[in-house]
């Protein structure tokens, strides 16, 4: 592990990833300060304000905007890659980030609740883009017995953009009323210093020689990467891949779905993300206060319990990331899907339960808990990586754009649809989260191989 290697890891991990993880929570504390500013903006402008029915709806396309945005973004990933490289595309990307900062920050001066729409849309686009890149760029400049824990790295960090955004909505810090616009667009910050220090970094060595027959320059940038004068093995491997790809072009997303001799690997990206979306994950980010409110924990407490799930879900990221190598990437993603479908049962009992034993409030706690730190460990970045391990050089961005529509598509569902879910079926919509899980364990367990050590070539040859 080299420190060119190490630095590139944490500083994309940093100025893309953690900004997904930020925007996802970010919503959660200051929602009241929101639709208090939306409810006003609408007196102003017709003299009347909202109802409880249209509010909540303007707030839930508030939250879920972001994944529409989000699923655009992934959509693009591939036109960018090819034109722009992974690097490129990864710069370009972070100027999306400052744009929508503008517009969130300026939103409350400017008395406009459509910038605050617009903003979280613009972030949805920068996620969408770099969600599949910056593990798509990973898994190609990693060697293969640290793709694996590079590849969980940016799981990190979107863990620690959940624990960033739910420190600093505390009343203490960047919570109250008049701070919601700065709150909104912190994340600036990170994606400057990422536009700033990229260019100091080489571009993926795969994409140059396999894609754009550049020797010298995946030499070049292999010698940077892996500190060491020696990569012709590397480069033979590359130029291998390279050969039995020369009479393939980059193929479609129209092509990937008819194309037969991929179809597992193709399904398997498919299940593994939609079920990541669906497992509820999405609903205990985005609703965080609203879930404990709803199993009665005084609201005075809730801050700081939803800042307690933050800590748990760093912890389970670092087990993830220190793992993954040692056990392989199987047993992480059926294990933390298990765990998030027991736990999104426990949440239903704990909750039917309450009325007659309240200390079970506790218990609900503890199966929010449960799911946070099962999705960490594994299902939260796992899927990414596994999509860069499963296809060759020539369908892996068009299985990014499959795997990042579907993520996005599933998490704009689960943010739109669970207030009314949550209203329609109470403490029973959570049984729909707990069939996801463990039918996508028991996927993942008949079907998916383990990948953990193996070149591209030996992990296609295992599934032809």
């Amino acid at each position: 592990l080299t420190f060119p290697l190490l630095s590139v890891t944490l500083l994309v991990s940093f100025g893309s990833s953690m900004l997904y993880g930020y925007n996802l929570a970010v919503v959660n504390s200051p929602a009241e300060h929101i639709k208090a500013f939306y409810n006003a903006t609408w007196s102003q402008r017709y003299g009347h304000g909202l109802a409880p029915g249209p509010l909540t709806l303007l707030y839930a396309l508030t939250v879920s905007i972001f994944a529409l945005g989000g699923l655009v973004g992934s959509l693009l990933v591939g036109v960018l890659v090819e034109r722009y490289g992974r690097k490129g595309a990864l710069s370009r990307s972070a100027l999306l980030v400052l744009l929508a900062g503008g517009f969130m920050g300026f939103s409350r001066e400017l008395g406009s609740p459509e910038m605050v729409i617009i903003g979280r849309s613009i972030t949805g686009l920068h996620s969408g883009i770099c969600l599949s890149l910056v593990p798509l760029y990973l898994g190609e400049i990693a060697p293969k017995n640290l793709r694996g824990f590079l590849g969980l790295m940016p799981t990190f960090f979107i863990c620690l953009g959940v624990f960033s955004a739910q420190v600093l909505g505390l009343p203490e810090l960047l919570g109250k009323d008049r701070f919601w616009p700065l709150f909104l667009s912190v994340v600036v910050v990170p994606a400057s210093l990422q536009l700033l220090l990229l260019r100091c970094f080489p571009e993926s060595p795969r994409y140059l020689l396999i894609e754009r027959d550049d020797v010298y320059g995946a030499t070049k940038a292999l010698h940077r990467f892996l500190g060491t004068p020696d990569v012709q093995d590397v480069i033979e491997e590359m130029k291998e891949e390279q050969q039995s790809l020369s009479s393939m072009e980059m193929v479609s997303v129209w092509q990937l779905l008819q194309d037969r001799s991929v179809r597992w690997q193709t399904l398997s990206v498919v299940v593994v993300n939609a079920g990541m979306q669906l497992s509820g994950i999405d609903a205990i980010w985005f609703y965080t206060n609203t879930i404990f409110e709803n199993t009665g924990i005084p609201e005075s407490q809730i801050p700081y319990t939803t800042v307690g799930t933050g800590a748990i879900e760093i912890v389970a990221g670092l087990i993830g990331c220190f793992t993954i190598e040692r056990v392989g990437r199987r047993p992480l993603i059926i294990t933390g899907f298990c765990a998030m479908g027991i736990c999104s049962a426990g949440i239903t009992i704990s909750l039917l339960l309450q009325a007659a034993l309240p200390w079970m409030r506790y218990v609900s706690v503890a199966c929010v808990v449960g799911i946070i730190a099962g999705f960490c460990m594994g299902p939260a970045g796992v899927p990414f990586l596994m999509t860069a391990e499963l296809f060759m050089q020539s369908h892996r961005p068009a299985a990014y754009i499959v795997g990042g529509s579907l993520n996005w598509l599933c998490n704009f569902t689960v943010g739109f649809i669970f207030p009314f879910l949550q209203m329609s079926a109470g403490a029973y919509c959570y049984l729909v989260f707990c069939g996801v899980c463990l039918l996508v364990a028991l996927y993942v367990y008949l079907i998916i191989p383990e990948t953990k050590n193996k070149t591209f070539m030996e992990i296609s040859h295992i599934f032809a």
